[in-house]
């Protein structure tokens, strides 16, 4: 990522991408004082770049961070970035961290840096698995409880696990894993969020440890506005065997149906279907793209 053409806003300026440094001993990378954001440009137009705006700063808040540019200034700055690398539809990625004035657990006056980055990515799982259904393995690691670190926080010190998660799943020839909480109840994918369906009932588990995310709240609107019965709750991993749907929803996976847990199989189905169709409408404009018109083709 660092050889790529084209231009990254840094601390209130539009530099060249390779430019884009920052020091060895910089916080963030040493105690994960860092804080970031997913976001999705479709047709030059950022869906729902204030939400994600002000998700950024309270997590920088959570982390005793006070971002030195305002909700209006963050926001103009993103559209700055698309247009500096002209970009329409792209992945978009603010990022906050601490300084490297001192190095040490406590860091309370270390400047606080920001920097917005966009780039073309079409799609975040392979579209052929998407269209079938992703395969993901349940992990060994565990959501903690919210004591140990503030879930809400979009947060660098929140990814660790689930990155040692996905490259075990990956290893096993899986495309994401399943985290479950510290209670051995269903948490969350590596970066998504999950819904479980049986019949017009959608389940998914309760924020509770983990991100409640902005597609997930969106998807969870436009079930109830479809007409379906959406349950918040525990959901216990034997339960897994008891739906008959199941799929992800993120920025960066938009809505990917899940193909199997571990050896549990589910078939890509109706109810699914119907929510990619009104995401896609939702965030494009109605402008669907081939893989969501694919797959609701497949559906019949």
């Amino acid at each position: 990522m660092n050889e790529r053409e084209g231009f990254i806003w840094v601390d209130g300026e539009i530099c060249p991408w390779r430019e884009a440094r920052l020091h060895v001993l910089t916080h963030g990378l040493h105690y994960a004082s860092s804080v970031f954001e997913g976001e999705r440009s479709y047709g030059g137009s950022v869906f729902e770049l204030t939400r994600h705006t002000q998700r950024l700063i309270q997590s920088a808040a959570l982390l005793d961070m006070k971002l030195p540019f305002s909700e209006q200034e963050l926001n103009e700055a993103t559209l700055a970035v698309l247009s500096a690398n002209e970009l329409k539809d792209a992945y978009i990625r603010p990022v906050v961290w601490r300084g490297s004035e001192t190095i040490s657990a406590a860091a309370p006056n270390n400047r606080i840096h920001m920097a917005i980055a966009a780039w073309d990515w079409p799609s975040y799982f392979n579209e052929q698995d998407r269209l079938n259904g992703i395969k993901i393995q349940t992990a060994s690691w565990r959501r903690p409880p919210p004591e140990c670190s503030p879930p809400q926080a979009k947060a660098a010190s929140n990814y660790p696990i689930t990155t040692l998660a996905k490259h075990a799943a990956l290893k096993n020839g899986f495309q994401d894993a399943l985290l479950l909480d510290w209670r051995g109840n269903v948490a969350e994918a590596s970066a998504a969020n999950i819904f479980f369906v049986a019949g017009e009932e959608i389940h998914t588990p309760t924020p509770d440890c983990f991100l409640n995310g902005i597609t997930r709240q969106t998807v969870i609107a436009l079930a109830q506005n479809m007409g379906f019965k959406v349950i918040e709750r525990e959901i216990s991993h034997a339960e897994t065997l008891a739906f008959t749907e199941c799929f992800l929803t993120g920025t960066a996976s938009e809505i990917t149906p899940v193909g199997a847990i571990d050896a549990v199989t589910y078939k890509p189905g109706s109810v699914t279907g119907w929510l990619t169709g009104a995401y896609a409408d939702l965030v494009r404009s109605k402008n669907v793209s081939a893989i969501d018109m694919q797959f609701q083709a497949q559906l019949g």
